[in-house]
């Protein structure tokens, strides 16, 4: 039988969600009391919150939901147990390193980046000894899938020299956050979305490559801060994500909650796309900043929802129970949306000047409560294996 100790790193996704969780909601706190002005951190508000979101909380969801499933992908053995335990120590410690850094020391914040970023080297190395050595027919969408590691290892690469160079934030976030979170997401997204959903609408093969290709536009026009060329990639993306997404004939509607929380990330993509090329347009013709609201869409509505939706699948599922909603896990899913609404509603604050700064408050409280609830709802499955 195993130890209590044994399980928590039976399997990979369990040590590395778990570290996601305790991140999302200590580097939110974090986040918003520097931005209320009630400490002061060692580097920018800026590159804190990109870098701890992007690497230290969803580079772990990824990295777990990953390394459980990419073996399955391509149809080779499971990652060894030290190998990946070894990685959840240095992300561990980076994580701790990072948090003594910003209050306290730049050097120490270097050096949890580097070691973010060294962990983040062997995270990719066993993607690709898993994609080069794997059986399987069809590895198209393990070649996307890998490809956006390779853009997030360049992030986490930009970030550190930003330390140095700071006119390069801007580039490093733009290719962190398109190329990396959204694109992988959505790499793994439109693989295992229509497989769950029994969709039996033929394979469009260009699809990613086309998505592909616009992505890298969108992260190109956004370093360069070029909001008309924005708005055109915005609507292209939009337009061709929410026809290709109708195509696969998914019925949300007539889906169990485990299922269509997953659709509803999808319909997330082309939405947030449409909008953002709204907020631009208000911003270059109204002269009106919304404040983010594009990005956070992305990162809560898209991302967010998805992480969830697979977490919650993945986490039941490898513990041998059914992977299926009950009714707080419904009303999870249902939570999240209003995360999104509270965001968005502080971001047309800022732009229309309304001056309810509370909303700040409300957003980011409503994000901690998400965590600290799917978090507590799983812990004992994700540590201990019970059943529910």
């Amino acid at each position: 039988m195993q130890t209590k100790e044994n399980y928590f790193l039976s399997q990979p996704h369990q040590p590395f969600f778990l570290l996601g969780i305790l991140n999302a909601i200590v580097m939110m706190l974090i986040f918003a009391l520097q931005y209320k002005g009630i400490f002061s951190l060692h580097v920018t508000l800026l590159l804190f919150h990109s870098y701890s979101l992007i690497f230290l909380v969803f580079t772990n969801f990824f990295t777990g939901f990953l390394f459980t499933t990419f073996p399955r992908f391509n149809q080779t053995q499971v990652i060894a147990k030290k190998y990946y335990s070894n990685i959840f120590y240095a992300n561990t410690l980076a994580s701790l390193l990072f948090l003594i850094g910003v209050f306290s020391s730049e050097t120490l914040l270097l050096g949890a980046m580097v070691i973010s970023l060294t962990a983040q080297v062997f995270i990719v190395l066993k993607l690709k000894n898993i994609y080069e050595t794997g059986m399987a027919a069809d590895k198209s969408d393990s070649f996307w899938i890998l490809n956006a590691n390779y853009f997030g290892l360049f992030g986490n690469f930009l970030f550190i020299l930003s330390l140095f160079i700071p006119e390069i934030l801007p580039v490093a976030i733009s290719i962190s956050f398109y190329m990396y979170l959204i694109f992988l997401a959505f790499s793994v997204g439109q693989r295992m979305i229509p497989f769950f959903s029994h969709s039996f609408a033929p394979k469009n093969e260009n699809f990613v490559k086309i998505i592909f290709v616009l992505f890298i536009l969108k992260s190109i026009f956004v370093s360069a801060d070029i909001k008309s060329l924005q708005i055109v990639i915005d609507l292209l993306l939009a337009g061709y994500m929410f026809f290709e997404f109708k195509r696969w004939d998914l019925h949300p509607l007539q889906s169990p909650p485990i299922l269509w929380v997953l659709h509803l990330a999808l319909f997330w993509l082309p939405l947030s796309f449409f909008l953002s090329a709204l907020s631009l347009g208000a911003e270059i013709f109204l002269d009106t900043s919304f404040f983010f609201l594009n990005i956070h869409l992305l990162a809560i509505g898209f991302l967010t929802t998805l992480l969830i939706g697979f977490g919650t699948r993945v986490t039941l599922g490898h513990s041998g129970q059914p992977p299926q909603a009950d009714t707080l896990a419904t009303k999870i899913f249902l939570f999240i949306q209003l995360v999104v609404l509270f965001r968005a509603l502080y971001s047309i604050n800022i732009a229309f000047g309304w001056g309810l700064g509370f909303l700040f408050d409300i957003s980011f409280t409503a994000w901690l409560l998400l965590f600290l609830i799917w978090g507590g709802r799983y812990f004992q499955v994700l540590v201990f294996g019970k059943k529910l």
